[in-house]
């Protein structure tokens, strides 16, 4: 065939095969921006766009006095994407001091597989603005929120923790956690190759969380615990705890817990020093319960403050045999003398003329055995024996505060009910939140007026020269309150030991009282051991200072 007829067939099949190549790329060009437009827009903006969250500061929480125990500061968390990060050997060698971490640790997290790393969180504002300057291809940098406890180790139990997400793990940290915890915002931004922000294309405020105010006075929970310390390395004590609290309302001024630790330094932190003593651990109260016994057989109309009862030497009962913690002729002494002198006999006499049926609800009444109610996570509600589960010798100890367990909380609940004339209050912590107020509630009514009064007089006795808690005066003040010693029990034996509990709860001005001051020493070992000789002392120096610093006049 000549060449000149053939050329026109081929310029036929190229202009055809090319009119098909264009009609394909015109039905793809319709596919993609028809079907698979929303798509594909959606993944473009993916690689253009970061949606990134703005944290929102959690509320602080404040004293009654103004300062803050917890409060939130900006700071700044560090991540890479690795495989944006052109140079790991030389971002590792430069980023390691800022992030905290080892070099090596720093080079192998930039080397990592997947598309982020985190590198460190809680960094500096001055580390931050290094990291910044340098400028380092994949190494990105967000604010976040770091918890910081201003006042250290002060409220350190009260206080708690959070974890390294903001969430709460212990004490108010955990009970108002909610409340403290705010709304996170959402911003979104423009972002280059290299995953740097260019601009800010939409923008959502973070909420903050609310504040939680306190009725804690950081001046005096302060003072209480240093008085706690000095008491407990003076004595060799284990551990020492006291609650400092208005009678007529329950709030609490001061709930101080020794050993302390500092909630900023979470490397010294050990599970033992984390507890607040005076909601999660209960103890034997001894002769501080004696209260019980008392208030129950004078509002029984058993007894009277002047009802005398011989005691001898010696109470025996089956194969058990009881006595006064220091050793003494028969004597006959009245009621508010067995209280004043706290004599065990004398108490269980008491006792026995009450029964055993009517004691279990007096003990009941009080409120031990139950949970108070306070506003703290954790609290356990003692160790109360059933009626059904009493021995034939239980009326030996139970009057006088051994086989049963309380916290510190529940006993001054108790002596409260006394000095605000018979009203069994709800201790609690939290005085606002936001800025709503949280009302205290009075409480249920346990004793008659002429029944609080009457053991309010007793227990002035107690705290006279001749009384057991002697040591307790403070000067130009009036005191009533109540000494308590009691053995511990040996867990590996189930016997009481030579180990001991002291205490002293007590309330001033008496005639008007203002404040409760509960102390409990645990295990003093350096030769006293006696409530009226370790815990009388601390109530008085905490007692005296509480007063000068609220201007209570005598």
């Amino acid at each position: 065939m000549p060449a000149g007829r053939a050329r026109p067939g081929r310029i036929r099949l190229l202009a055809i095969g090319t009119v098909a190549v264009m009609g394909v790329l015109a039905m793809r060009a319709g596919y993609l921006g028809t079907v698979k437009a929303g798509e594909l827009s959606g993944m473009a903006a993916g690689q253009q766009q970061a949606a990134v969250e703005v944290p929102a500061p959690r509320g602080a929480i404040v004293t009654s006095d103004g300062r803050e125990l917890a409060v939130d500061r900006l700071a700044v968390s560090v991540s890479a994407t690795p495989y944006l990060v052109k140079d790991p050997v030389w971002t590792a060698e430069r980023i390691a001091p800022a992030v905290g971490l080892p070099v090596a640790e720093t080079e192998r997290r930039l080397r990592a597989r997947g598309g982020f790393v985190s590198l460190a969180r809680n960094v500096s504002l001055d580390r931050a603005r290094y990291l910044r300057k340098l400028d380092a291809p994949g190494i990105e940098l967000a604010d976040s929120q770091q918890r910081v406890y201003p006042l250290r180790r002060v409220g350190s139990q009260l206080v708690g923790l959070t974890d390294d997400y903001g969430v709460g793990l212990s004490g108010l940290e955990k009970a108002r956690d909610r409340a403290l915890t705010g709304a996170p915002g959402r911003r979104v931004e423009a972002r280059d190759p290299f995953g740097r922000p260019l601009r800010i294309v939409d923008d959502r405020q973070a909420e903050p969380g609310r504040s939680v105010r306190l009725t804690v006075d950081s001046v005096i929970q302060d003072r209480t615990e240093r008085i706690l310390a000095a008491t407990r390395s003076r004595f060799g004590a284990h551990s020492a705890m006291a609650i400092v609290m208005r009678p007529r309302d329950g709030a609490i001024l001061a709930m101080a817990t020794v050993p302390r630790f500092d909630p900023n330094d979470r490397e010294s932190l050990t599970a033992d020093a984390e507890r607040n003593r005076p909601v999660t651990d209960t103890f034997e109260p001894g002769s501080t319960f004696k209260l019980v016994t008392v208030a129950g057989a004078l509002q029984e109309g058993l007894v009277t403050p002047e009802t005398s009862f011989y005691l001898p030497s010696v109470l025996s009962l089956y194969d058990r045999e009881l006595e006064d913690s220091h050793p003494r002729e028969p004597v006959t002494w009245t009621v508010s003398e067995i209280l004043a002198r706290s004599s065990n006999v004398g108490t269980v006499l008491v006792g026995q003329k009450l029964g055993a049926a009517r004691l279990q609800s007096w003990i009941e009444r009080f409120g031990f055995g139950e949970e108070t109610g306070v506003d703290f996570p954790g609290e356990v509600p003692g160790i109360v024996l059933p009626l059904d589960k009493w021995s034939g010798t239980s009326i030996l100890n139970i009057p006088i505060g051994q086989g049963v367990a309380v916290t510190l909380t529940q006993l001054a609940r108790a002596y409260a009910a006394v000095a605000n004339g018979g009203y069994l209050v709800t201790p609690h912590l939290v005085e606002g939140v936001g800025g709503r107020e949280v009302r205290a509630t009075r409480g249920r009514r346990i004793l008659e007026p002429a029944t609080a009064a009457a053991l309010d007089r007793m227990l002035r006795g107690v705290v006279a020269p001749d009384g057991t808690g002697s040591e307790a005066q403070v000067e130009g003040y009036e005191v009533a309150g109540k000494t308590g010693t009691a053995n511990k029990i040996d867990p590996a034996t189930g016997t009481y030991d030579e180990r001991y509990v002291a205490s002293f709860v007590g309330y001033l001005p008496a005639d008007r009282p203002e404040l409760l001051v509960a102390v409990v020493v645990d295990e003093p070992t350096n030769g006293a051991y006696y409530g009226g000789e370790v815990a009388a002392p601390a109530f008085e120096q905490i007692s005296e200072f509480a007063l000068q610093h609220l201007g209570i006049a005598p």
